[in-house]
């Protein structure tokens, strides 16, 4: 397993090159309160990126892992127009060839957008995130935090 993910991060590295970047971190824990970590990395393909081109890569990456594009049941994007178009977005192209694969939009990613556009308007609004942010930072700081504010809010 190990030796496959080296050689996926090999590869990313070696096509990003000195290319600016994004890098998207989540941690969760799970029912045990062991920490599990994701970290993404985005970056611009050089390649050009139309909805036929990402249709394409998307298909040869489901057949290199010998899944079907037919099997999927669902699809859902950030919002973008080449991504969701209604006449030759991605979305289109796989309802086209898969009416199974409802689309769902990611209303998380318009709600991040519409707080942030009123937090930016409204002093008050964004000082109660950034409460909420911080006692919810503190409090998931650790697993004895966790155990604590697990027995405060049961009794």
């Amino acid at each position: 397993m190990r030796a496959c993910a080296m050689e996926v991060s090999n590869a990313i590295l070696e096509e990003l090159g000195d290319s600016c970047f994004v890098l998207l971190v989540d941690e969760s824990r799970d029912i045990s309160t062991k920490e599990q970590m994701v970290i993404v990395l985005r970056y611009v393909d050089k390649r050009d990126i139309n909805a036929l081109a990402l249709l394409a890569a998307i298909e040869a990456m489901l057949a290199k892992h010998r899944l079907s594009l037919s099997n999927l049941r669902g699809q859902g994007y950030d919002g973008v127009s080449s991504v969701r178009g209604e006449l030759n977005g991605l979305k289109t192209l796989i309802l086209k060839q898969n009416e199974s694969a409802v689309y769902i939009q990611c209303f998380a990613h318009q709600l991040q957008l519409t707080l942030v556009a009123v937090a930016k308007h409204h002093l008050q609004i964004e000082l109660l995130f950034s409460i909420v942010s911080n006692i919810s930072n503190f409090l998931g700081a650790s697993a004895k935090h966790c155990d604590v504010t697990l027995r405060l809010t049961c009794h």
